[in-house]
């Protein structure tokens, strides 16, 4: 069985962008990436918060990761101040506080980063701090998306698929899906390979639906992955191969999805 995956937006409001940018310093030498964040170098500050928050080179610290923000934050850094908005959003080294991220969502769009955008988005989309509101939910994610915010892209794909805040446009949604799958979002690759894989709004197409998978499978999608072992099983759009679907159900599998682990484990007592 195929399944679906279309209401995981909430994650989408998380590290997106952050976690990319704390790369531009080598934190391979973190003693002097410290020493320049404590000198007041926003971009340093933001690199150790990103390297608290993820656990790179250190333990693991959410309090210590929204202390670095913040400092980030108040040298007027826009990727920190989105930050400590998903931060607040979420309550992780902080007391939750929706008005509080909203205020952080709001200085970072003010630099017309659109992660704030995109962050302004998701509290209407969800209703935190407001009652839910998805034509404003909708009007947040256009401006992250008029500057290619993958993740916005997604959002407003699925916004048009479920009829959120607009008429139900699936030939829409396809559009909105194919540019942020255009910059490898492993959502938008996932809602694609499950378009064609049931024809909707294209014609029905295993081959496309396998390469679709496949995409978002190999950016760690375990939904993607799950439903490639089944299509490899059953020999949908590819030749059957159940050493293929074995494999792809172990990835599942190790990502966390039980139909994974339980499809690898038949597989296993069948001998493949």
């Amino acid at each position: 069985m195929i399944y679906k995956f279309l209401l995981g937006m909430a994650l989408l409001c998380s590290m997106a962008m952050g976690v990319q940018e704390a790369q531009a310093i080598d934190l391979s030498d973190f003693q002097a990436v410290q020493t320049m964040a404590d000198k007041g170098q926003a971009e340093a500050q933001f690199a150790m918060g990103s390297a608290y928050y993820q656990g790179i080179g250190v333990e693991q610290n959410f309090k210590k990761a929204f202390e670095w923000f913040a400092k980030a934050a108040e040298n007027n850094d826009s990727d920190a101040q989105f930050l400590l908005g998903v931060m607040y959003n979420e309550g992780q080294g902080v007391e939750q506080d929706y008005k509080k991220a909203f205020e952080m969502y709001t200085k970072c769009a003010e630099q017309k980063n659109p992660a704030g955008y995109f962050g302004l988005g998701c509290l209407y989309f969800y209703g935190h701090g407001f009652a839910v509101d998805y034509k404003k939910a909708r009007e947040f994610y256009l401006k992250a998306a008029e500057q290619d915010y993958a993740e916005a892209e997604y959002n407003l794909g699925l916004m048009c698929e479920e009829g959120m805040g607009v008429e139900k446009d699936i030939h829409k949604a396809f559009e909105w899906y194919s540019k942020a799958a255009a910059q490898d979002d492993a959502d938008a690759l996932f809602a694609l390979g499950g378009m064609y894989y049931d024809g909707r709004g294209v014609a029905q197409d295993y081959k496309k639906a396998v390469e679709y998978y496949t995409r978002s499978a190999d950016l760690d999608h375990v939904t993607a992955q799950y439903n490639l072992g089944v299509m490899y099983e059953e020999g949908q759009g590819a030749r059957q191969d159940y050493k293929a679907a074995k494999e792809w159900y172990g990835k599942a599998c190790d990502g966390g999805d039980q139909n994974g682990c339980d499809s690898y484990a038949k597989l296993n007592k069948q001998g493949y």
